[in-house]
Parts: structure tokens; C-alpha cells; sequence
């Protein structure tokens, strides 16, 4: 608690200096001039190719406005980032939802909306970006390493979503178009977006309807082992039907002395998943006498993203003060329902062997309330910020689940009446000042901070609470050498944190969970803490193309890896009590003292989350985006990406990679523009490193297959504009090897539980769009 008293007073202390230092100052700094808003019309329809921005950010940062990613018609953010440097993905084919900057868990990447973070349905404490339409973004910065001015909570780098705003844009146009899908499926997209002025201001108004499909064909096989004899077929068909609705509002004006800005997010998306799978005892052929089961899924989602800011910034006292409040809401409902009919595999042909089925209800509430006062000033040779940002997050779980079953063949399920329930909350409040300075001299560019983070966490579950509480100081550094006008070298040092994984924190049996194992969370979790240091070197090719490369490391203490609690598991306690059981039917009357009494000898346990671990990433990353005008083609852009990804960390197994990071990342492309036409066309190619995890009784590789896109659009005067894209032209395919085990015995000795290897695939998507400016 002490750390905590020392960030409050901290904090009060800077709040009571902003007035002050205001009172005491008679020469005040002109407010900013007013920028005359850029038509939208130069950004809808263009027949210019536009490239990756160079930021002026002393932190690295890479910038991307949407005129870069728009040719392709991007459904959303996640189809944005599949695009830039070191972004992986670890979905299903055809979907892009938890970002994985330097290839690490989603929970190691901070995701912004216009700088603030918000809150996602991810465990770890992801955000998924597939949930944000494109249509409404204006650019993507990826934040390699972060300021003081910025929570801390980006250990892999951060990625801010900027949204359109009133203040930069005026105009108005329409989209509307329509997808195709493999199997015949038609959704339609249809967005506007206005701005202009209002009521004394100036506002920004978007409204989006996209239409979101995927079907995908799965198919397991699975042995006894590698090598091993084989054991049975499944053949899935997954089916994600939904949409994404979707309202922005940016408003700015002249209010008193300052601006008044307000933003607003909100993203509704309703979605239906449906899988209908079977099981076969043969490789091929899907005959009954052959059948071992036939299982259906359907969820029912329905999701509400909620981002609203209120800001106010006023030049006086010889500096520029900011005071912005943001309310950001994540509310998830499933409606889970899966059955199953299993048939005995010792018969021939298999018989009837019961009928059961699983319901479970799903609701989740997560929301942020952030407060930030900030002040600006030059102190001449220097420029001076700190400010102090509070935040309070509430995260409330309810989790109910009913299972019934029907013995008898042809008999309905009973109806799903009882229902287990699993309540949880989990409470964090933040205050975390900063101080922060920055300036230039000769051909330097520096930056320096110091950021004080502090976190009390309240957790209960089932009734029962438990609390917590650390801080963390956050020093950064950067430093950018400006070698001449096309050159210039960045550096990079500063430490962050990860915040423990939802599930780890709660104190909830999960029974069999890894294998034969169970979990239990542990409330009294720190978070992971890391020094990182970036080295990177940036040219730019004639007026509008850039090189650069960037080299990266993080050090990473205080790891949070699963450990035994030396408990018993649940289904060890079972067995158990069965031999006992079997031995007293023998042996009537027989006590513990008798000989040959079944003694307790698990092997398999309860575990938890601990802080145990130290890791390591490392990489090196490179972009290219350039005309290709040395080669007389000023017309023709090219886009390339390549990260390599390395990482190492040390398990009860010995050493591995991060879980689930890729070895790479690599996207190339390019864009030919026919100005005397009014036509471009062009087209990307990506490509994913394997992945690999190696959790407690099971280890996952994950491959992907190459992704092919193309696109072809054809301007009309200034005012239309028609594009057709196609994606996933290769089919491409993930591949799943899953190594399965019941105990860390059996996994050490590699005496299999199952072998399984899968295969989903979906087919091309074709997209027509067009759009029009008022």
C-alpha cells in the first residue's frame, strides 16, 4: 500500500501544480491554427498510389493510413494489420482476431482506439481487432516501444487505431458491394461517412453494415501415436454467419478559450457458429456400419463494443493543458448448446451408446473508466510533459452450464433445467503518474521519461475475495540520429509489463483441464515484467518510398508458467476411490490397515499460475514501400515485409519458444496504376511461420498455407470509384499437429494419450464495392 500512497500524492501533487503554475504565468501560447479539414473525396477516390508514412514520433513507431490498405477492401482492422511488419495471427482461416505483434500471445499487445485502451473478451486480456470495421479507421500506427506518456502494457509494442475525425476530414460519400463465398453465400457491405459543420463545430458522422461469413471444411485424423496404429477419422463442417454494425461520431469546436473534442465508438455483432462433425473407425468412407458418433454445436454471440471520449485542451501559463475522460464497454452473451449421439466401436457395426448434450450460458461485462490530466510546455532548450492517468476497470463473469442425457435410443434429450453456475469479478484501479521530456539538438532527437504504474486488484468467485496490489516503475528512453534528409537511426530502451491472464487470477476448479490435470487460478499473481531495446535504421527512396530494419530483444522476468500445487487432481481422488471400492468388494470389512489396502499415489494434479519463469524474444524486422520510379515505372508500387522471430523460455520440460509464436511473418505486393485509364490493379502475397506450444500434456504445432489477394479498380470522373477483390485465391489450408497426454509423466516419457493431425480449409471470396462522393 505504501507504493500506492506514493503514486496518489504523486499524482495530487501534479494536479495542483497545473493551476498554479497557470496563475503564475502572464504570456500564454497561441492555440494551434486552424488546419483546413482534407476532402474526402481525395482520399476515396485517388488514383495515386500511397505508401507507408514516415512518423514523426521520436519513439518507433510505423504509420499506415487507410488509402494504404483501401485497394484490397479490408473488412476490418484485422484485415488492415495481416499487412504490416511482425503482425501474426493464430485463427481460423479466413478470420484475423487476436493480433500477435513479434508473433507473441494477443496479451502481449496493447491495442489502442485514438490512443486509450479498451477492453476485449480475451482471457489474457486481448481485444479482438476483426471486431473494428475498416471503414471507419484512418490510420494504424504500430508503437514498437513505448513513451512514459502511455501505459505500459505493450511489452510487445502497442497498435493505435486511429479513428476518423471531424477535425481532419470534410465531405461525404457512400459505399455499398457485396461478397461472395465458395459455397454460393452472398453477404452485402454498406457504410457512409459525412462531416461538415456543426452546431458552432465541426463533426464526423459514419455509420457501417458488413455482412460476415465463413465456412470451413475440418478433418482430424488421429492415432495412438506418431506412427502408431490408427485410430479414427472426424469430418467437420464450421460455419461462422453473422454481422457487424457499426456508428462513429467525432465533434470538435472553439469552446472558451480552448477545443472541445467528444468521440464515439459503437460495434454491435450478432454471430452464429455452427459445426455438425462425425466420427468414423475407418480412413475413408462414411457408410454407417462405420459411424462411432455424430456431434452439433451451435453459439449463439452477440458482442457490443462501447468507446466514448470527452476532451478539452487549453493553451495558457505558458504551456498547453489536456483533461480527457473515455468510457469504454465490452459485453459478450453465448448461447452454447452441443450434443452428441456416440455408438460402441467394440460392436460391429457400432451400436447405440447414449445420447447427451451440454448447454452453456455465457455473459460477460467488461468496462474502463479513464481520467487523464496532462500539461505541455517548452522550457527552451526542452520540452516538458507529465500528467497522471487513472483508470478503473470492473470485469464481471457468469458462467452457467446444464448437461442432461437420454440412455435410450430414439428418446429426445431431457429439457436443460438444472444449471451449475460459476460467478466471478474482478476489480482493478489504477493511478500511474508520468514525467516525460523531449527536444532536439543538432542532429538528435531525444526523448525521455519515467512512468509510475500502480495496480490494486480485487478478485472474488464463488462468494469468496481476495486482493492484491504492485506497482511498477516504467523508465523509457529514445533517441533518433537524423543522418541527413533520407536517413536516420533510431534506439530504443524501456521496460514494460503484462498484466496476469484473467483465467489465471480467478481461483476456479477447472477439472481436466490439461489432460488428466487440473487448474486452478491464483489471485496474488504479479505481472510479468521486461526490458526491451530496439535498434533500427530508416532510408527513404526518392520522395515517397522507405526502407528501414529494425532489430529487437526483450528480456522478460517474473514469467507467469503453470506449476503443480502438489494437490491431487479431481480425477486422480477418482480413481482412487474406485480401487477402494473394488478392494472392499473383495474384501468386506478390510480398513486402511489392512494388507493390500489401496493406498493414494496420483499421477496427475491440481496446478496454478506462478511468477517462476525468465524468457527472451528477439528478432529482426524489415519493410519496404516504394515506387518503383528508378526503373522508369513511376506508376508501379511494390510492398514488402519480412520479420524473423525467435524467442526462448524454459519449462518443466527444458527449453522452448514462447508459446504459439511464428518463426515469421512475410507479405510482398504490388500496385500498377494506369492514369490514363482510370484503372489500377495489384496484388499481395502472405506467408506465416510455423508455430509451436508445449502446455501441460499437450503440444500444438500450427502451419499455415500461403495467402494470395488481387484486386482491380476502375475510377469514374471524381465522383465513383468500383473495385473486385478476390482473397484466399490459393485455398489456402491450417494444419494442426496436436500431441496429446494425460499426465507430465506420460508427456516426459512420451507414452501418447492420442496423436492427432487436422486440416481446415476455406475456399476463395470474391468482393465487389463501390463508392461515391458527394
Amino acid at each position: 500500500m505504501k507504493r500506492q500512497l506514493l503514486a496518489v500524492s504523486l499524482s495530487q501533487a501534479i494536479a495542483l501544480a497545473l493551476p498554479m503554475q497557470a496563475a503564475a504565468q502572464t504570456a500564454a501560447t497561441p492555440q494551434d491554427a486552424q488546419t483546413a479539414p482534407v476532402e474526402l473525396d481525395g482520399v476515396v477516390v485517388t488514383g495515386q498510389i500511397v505508401y507507408r508514412d514516415r512518423a514523426d514520433a521520436v519513439a518507433p513507431t510505423l504509420s499506415y493510413d487507410l488509402a494504404y490498405f483501401q485497394r484490397f477492401e479490408p473488412r476490418t482492422v484485422g484485415d488492415m494489420l495481416k499487412r504490416v511488419p511482425s503482425v501474426a495471427f493464430l485463427s481460423d482461416v479466413l478470420e484475423y482476431d487476436g493480433a500477435r505483434l513479434r508473433g507473441m500471445d494477443p496479451g502481449y499487445t496493447q491495442i489502442l482506439i485514438n490512443g486509450k485502451k479498451v477492453p476485449g473478451a480475451g482471457d489474457d486480456r486481448s481485444f479482438f481487432v476483426d471486431r473494428i470495421p475498416a471503414e471507419v479507421v484512418e490510420r494504424i500506427e504500430i508503437v514498437r516501444s513505448p513513451s512514459a506518456n502511455r501505459s505500459g502494457d505493450a511489452m510487445a509494442g502497442a497498435i493505435n487505431i486511429v479513428l476518423r475525425d471531424a477535425y481532419e476530414f470534410d465531405g461525404a460519400y457512400i459505399r455499398a458491394g457485396a461478397s461472395v463465398f465458395d459455397d454460393g453465400e452472398v453477404t452485402p457491405t454498406l457504410a457512409g461517412v459525412a462531416s461538415g459543420d456543426f452546431a458552432g463545430g465541426h463533426a464526423l458522422v459514419g455509420i457501417s453494415h458488413q455482412g460476415r461469413y465463413n465456412p470451413k471444411q475440418k478433418q482430424s485424423l488421429r492415432y495412438e501415436a506418431p506412427g502408431g496404429a490408427f485410430v479414427d477419422r472426424e469430418d467437420q463442417s464450421d460455419t461462422r454467419d453473422g454481422t457487424d454494425d457499426s456508428f462513429n461520431l467525432s465533434y470538435t469546436r472553439e469552446l472558451g478559450p480552448g477545443r472541445l473534442s467528444l468521440s464515439g465508438l459503437y460495434v454491435k455483432t450478432d454471430r452464429t457458429e455452427t459445426e455438425h462433425s462425425r466420427e468414423f473407425n475407418v480412413r475413408t468412407g462414411s457408410t454407417p456400419d462405420h459411424l462411432l458418433s455424430v456431434n452439433d454445436q451451435v453459439v449463439d454471440i452477440d458482442q457490443e463494443n462501447l468507446a466514448l471520449s470527452l476532451g478539452y485542451a487549453i493553451d495558457a501559463g505558458g504551456g498547453r493543458t489536456e483533461v480527457e475522460a473515455s468510457y469504454a464497454r465490452f459485453k459478450d452473451t453465448q448461447f452454447d448448446t452441443e450434443e452428441e449421439i456416440a455408438y460402441d466401436a467394440e460392436e460391429t457395426p457400432p451400436v447405440f451408446d447414449g445420447y447427451e448434450g451440454t448447454r452453456t450460458l455465457g455473459d460477460m461485462r467488461d468496462s474502463e473508466r479513464a481520467l487523464t490530466v496532462s500539461h505541455k510546455r517548452d522550457l527552451g532548450g526542452a520540452t516538458l510533459a507529465f500528467g497522471v492517468d487513472y483508470t478503473g476497470k470492473d470485469r464481471d463473469a457468469r458462467l452457467r452450464t446444464s448437461e442432461v442425457e437420454a440412455e435410450d435410443e430414439g428418446a429426445p434429450l431431457p429439457p436443460y433445467v438444472d444449471f451449475e453456475t460459476a460467478a466471478s469479478t474482478i476489480e482493478e484501479r489504477r493511478v500511474d503518474p508520468y514525467l516525460m521530456f523531449s527536444g532536439s539538438r543538432g542532429l538528435i532527437d531525444w526523448e525521455t521519461g519515467l512512468r509510475y504504474e500502480t495496480t490494486d486488484v480485487d478478485v472474488t468467485a464463488d462468494g469468496a475475495a481476495w486482493s492484491n496490489d504492485y506497482a511498477t516503475l516504467l523508465p523509457s528512453a529514445h533517441l533518433r540520429w537524423n543522418l541527413g534528409d533520407d536517413d536516420r537511426i533510431s534506439l530504443s530502451l524501456a521496460r514494460t509489463v503484462r498484466r496476469p491472464a484473467f483465467r489465471d487470477l480467478l481461483p476456479l476448479l477447472l477439472e481436466e483441464e490439461y489432460g488428466d490435470n487440473d487448474f486452478i487460478g491464483d489471485p496474488q499473481l504479479d505481472p510479468e515484467r521486461a526490458w526491451g531495446l530496439d535498434l533500427g535504421f530508416e532510408h527513404r527512396l526518392g520522395r515517397r518510398g522507405i526502407v528501414g530494419v529494425n532489430l529487437f530483444y526483450r528480456d522478460v522476468q517474473d514469467l507467469i508458467e503453470i506449476v503443480s500445487t502438489g494437490q491431487p487432481s479431481a480425477t486422480a481422488l477418482d480413481d482412487h476411490a474406485e480401487d477402494i471400492e473394488d478392494f472392499l468388494a473383495d474384501h468386506p470389512g478390510a480398513t486402511p490397515e489392512t494388507p493390500g489396502y489401496p493406498q493414494l499415489d496420483p499421477d496427475s494434479w491440481v496446478y496454478t499460475a506462478a511468477n517462476v519463469g525468465d524468457g527472451h524474444v528477439y528478432g529482426v524486422e524489415l519493410d519496404l514501400s516504394t515506387p518503383l520510379t528508378a526503373l522508369g515505372l513511376p506508376d508501379t508500387g511494390v510492398f514488402l515485409n519480412y520479420s524473423w522471430l525467435d524467442s526462448s523460455v524454459k519449462d518443466a520440460l527444458g527449453k522452448r519458444r514462447f508459446n504459439d509464436q511464428a518463426r515469421s511473418v512475410f507479405n510482398v505486393g504490388f500496385i500498377h496504376d494506369i492514369p490514363s485509364a482510370g484503372l489500377t490493379f495489384g496484388a499481395s502475397y502472405r506467408r506465416q511461420g510455423d508455430a509451436y506450444a508445449r502446455l501441460l500434456a499437450e503440444e500444438v504445432t500450427t502451419e499455415y498455407g500461403a495467402d494470395l489477394e488481387a484486386f482491380v479498380e476502375k475510377r469514374f470522373g471524381k465522383k465513383w470509384t468500383v473495385r473486385l477483390t478476390g482473397s484466399n485465391l490459393l485455398d489456402a489450408s491450417k494444419d494442426e499437429t496436436f500431441h496429446a497426454f494425460d499426465t507430465l509423466g506420460d508427456q516426459i516419457d512420451r507414452d501418447y494419450d492420442e496423436y492427432e493431425r487436422e486440416t481446415e480449409k476455406a475456399g476463395p471470396v470474391f468482393q465487389l464495392v463501390a463508392r461515391y462522393v458527394f
